[in-house]
């Protein structure tokens, strides 16, 4: 029974070195090449080659939001249709009407978000 998961146990044991020794690795080399010495120039905020010019906590319009999840929607929608075109002669007539059901439900939210004016941008 042992003999099945020694394979994982060795595997486990090669993770747990491997990333011990790349992160001593990091840290010995990061000190003799002076990358662990902070100063004022490396502390300092930068963006795109300027200074920053607004705080980082601003806040942002949760239209961004809203249009990143619809994305995410979308694609997912596009992810799940991909598999079901393969597999749709094996699955007939129900796996046919059960995506054009899957597919309706998007469409109402599609529409329901149109009409409140989620994919207005002003």
């Amino acid at each position: 029974m042992l003999t099945n998961y020694f394979p994982i146990l060795v595997f486990g044991a090669m993770v747990l070195l491997m990333g011990t020794f790349l992160v001593a690795i990091g840290l010995i080399l990061g000190k003799v090449m002076g990358h662990a010495r902070p100063d004022k120039a490396k502390q300092s905020p930068y963006e795109c080659g300027f200074d920053a010019f607004e705080d980082a906590r601003m806040k942002f319009d949760v239209r961004y939001y809203l249009v990143a999840i619809l994305f995410i929607i979308f694609d997912l929608e596009i992810a799940f249709l991909f598999p079901w075109a393969v597999v749709l002669e094996e699955i007939g007539m129900v796996g046919f009407w059960a995506m054009m059901i899957f597919l309706g439900v998007l469409v109402v939210g599609f529409i329901y978000e149109w009409k409140k004016g989620a994919l207005d941008w002003e």
